[in-house]
């Protein structure tokens, strides 16, 4: 084949004929198997291309025990199962006669099973319960972030890459450049970009790429974070997708548009409904109306998510749905037919895609099961209403802290049901562990308003 590129379109062996035709086409010597530990942090061991065939065939052991919400160190060896389509030759690793590749993988227990504690093996699971009632899963994620200028030993300041704003071009974008070689970057390795632009905040960014199978969505969300932050690196920037990086600004998000597929035909999807949406439609609504509070501590996972939803930023905080409305937390994009979809806003790019979709889709799920009806959508704008008009039309809050957040996720039925015992119990050791540190640290804050006052 004359492109580096795997077609998802054919079967494992034909994927292996042609990712043996790509190595020795682009002198692949070094291949990186990736996976994520539970927060969706990327992890990599690095083996030559001579032990390839022991890679495939998942021989490729390592210490679970090392990995934060893996196992214990008396259960601590497990395996890594790459899939055959997420190969990609690293574009900036390409010299004459030398390339490095990667696989994204899966973690498996010694006899073989999938580890419960992977995170991608959760979403797994997801898709497969879906299935099970007809359902494929499709996901569109969009997920923005800034730059900051690095210092000269390639750690962040605070000062941003740039003065920009909303959708500006060069010269006051100088993040343009960076996007177009994040860009050719993503573009070299399989992906369909459909939009690159300067997002409203000073330094923050946004580069959309298409739609995808779930499992497909949170593999291009976790290389697009990697790919982002390795390019940005070389123009001495940095890259971040924390949720709110700086006070005053808008944060970034990751919203997640999801639709779901029956016999090749869009499930959410009824012309003869007003809004064009079908019953199943409003029941994945109610399903995430019903769940989101139970779920944010995953869809929101850090302090300073929080930081984010707070009325004034774009970022919704209300627990309402809308065909249009964009200060509702799910909305519904004007698009329909093929391209009906339900997005949810409040996610930010730090979270895990892996549990992130998984969750969502969960809940869509149990709206669908259970028959759940949709409340009234609002098409006033939320961020101006007064409490007493949101309290009059039922409209609720998301969590305001991620202690609010852990506690509903432990009180909630959505999270043990989606993650396992495993995740469940790690993430929320590990959430609980993340407050307490932020709980009793003394911040700059405190020093400010205190230190010379009393």
């Amino acid at each position: 084949m004359a492109e580096a590129v795997i077609s998802k379109e054919k079967n494992d062996a034909e994927i292996l004929v042609d990712i043996k035709e790509i190595i020795q086409l682009k002198n692949v010597e070094l291949i990186h198997l990736q996976f994520v530990d539970i927060e969706g942090i990327l992890k990599s061991i690095t083996v030559t291309v001579d032990q390839f065939d022991d890679v495939i065939e998942g021989k490729q052991m390592f210490d679970g025990s090392s990995v934060k919400g893996f196992s214990p160190i008396n259960k601590s060896d497990l395996y890594l199962i790459p899939d055959y389509s997420t190969f990609a030759v690293l574009p900036w690793t390409i010299e004459e006669g030398y390339s490095e590749a990667r696989f994204l993988c899966s973690a498996a227990n010694p006899d073989g099973t999938p580890f419960e504690g992977d995170t991608r093996n959760v979403l797994k699971r997801t898709v497969e319960r879906a299935a099970d009632k007809g359902y494929s899963i499709s996901v569109g994620p969009e997920l923005e972030f800034f730059l900051f200028k690095a210092d000269e030993n390639g750690n962040p300041t605070m000062e941003l890459g740039d003065n920009a704003g909303y959708f500006e071009p060069s010269p006051k974008d100088f993040g343009e450049r960076v996007r177009l070689e994040i860009y050719r970057a993503l573009k070299a390795m399989g992906f369909i970009i459909e939009a690159s632009h300067h997002e409203v905040a000073e330094g923050q960014h946004e580069i959309n790429f298409k739609y995808a199978d779930a499992l497909g969505a949170a593999d291009m969300s976790t290389t697009y974070k990697w790919v982002v932050k390795t390019i940005a690196q070389k123009f001495g920037l940095h890259a971040t997708f924390m949720p709110k990086p700086v006070f005053g600004i808008n944060g970034s998000g990751m919203h997640v548009n999801m639709s779901f597929f029956k016999d090749g035909e869009n499930a959410f999807y009824d012309p003869t409904d007003d809004l064009q949406l079908s019953q199943e439609a409003y029941q994945f609504i109610a399903g995430l109306v019903e769940n989101v509070k139970s779920f944010t501590a995953i869809t929101n996972p850090l302090v300073n998510s929080y930081k984010r939803l707070v009325p004034g930023y774009e970022a919704p905080c209300y627990i309402a749905w809308s065909a249009s409305n964009r200060s509702a937390l799910i909305r519904i994009p004007a698009k329909k037919g093929m391209a009906t979809r339900v997005e949810l806003r409040c996610p930010d790019p730090s979270a895990n895609p892996y549990l992130t979709f998984a969750v969502i889709a969960s809940a869509g799920l149990d709206g669908i099961e259970k028959g759940l009806q949709a409340q009234a959508a609002i098409n006033e704008d939320i961020f101006h209403m007064t409490e007493e008009r949101r309290a009059e039309l039922g409209i609720d809050n998301l969590p305001g802290s991620l202690v609010e957040a852990v506690n509903e996720l432990e009180n909630g039925e959505i999270g043990r049901k989606t993650l396992g015992e495993h995740v469940f119990s790690e993430y929320v050791a590990a959430k609980k562990e993340e407050w307490d540190s932020y709980r009793t640290a003394v911040h700059t804050w405190e020093l400010t308003n205190y230190q010379s006052k009393f």
